[in-house]
């Protein structure tokens, strides 16, 4: 398939799942973490606050399934286990940095509207 067969706004279309991947607030906060490198289960757990162990597996599983993560297991006692972005998963850091850094500096209208909005 050529790029312009996907169509996200065709509901059958595979690109709409991946939409709702990388949409997803835990995928965009697990990814930001991984930037810096390879980093254990616990570790990304201690950075992305208030994700569950079960969202947390959920989420590397599926950016494994998309391609996006890579995770190595090392032979050891006790095991170690490391994710890492793939190629693919780096070429999101760019519009994810844009997305997290406009979510900075509006969040102080959108707060604002959401208070108008609340106490109408």
């Amino acid at each position: 398939m050529t790029t312009l067969d996907f169509d996200p706004y065709v509901r059958d279309c595979p690109s709409r799942r991946l939409l709702d991947r990388i949409g997803d607030r835990w995928t965009v906060l697990v990814i930001g973490m991984l930037e810096d490198g390879p980093q254990r289960f616990s570790q990304i757990a201690r950075r992305v606050d208030g994700i569950s162990q079960k969202m947390l597996t959920q989420t590397l599983r599926s950016l494994e399934a998309d391609g996006l993560v890579l995770r190595t297991a090392y032979p050891e006692i006790p095991p170690h286990v490391e994710y890492e972005l793939t190629e693919l998963g780096r070429s999101l850091l760019g519009p994810l940095h844009v997305l997290v850094a406009w979510a900075k500096e509006h969040m102080g209208e959108v707060q604002s509207s959401r208070d108008r909005s609340s106490v109408a």
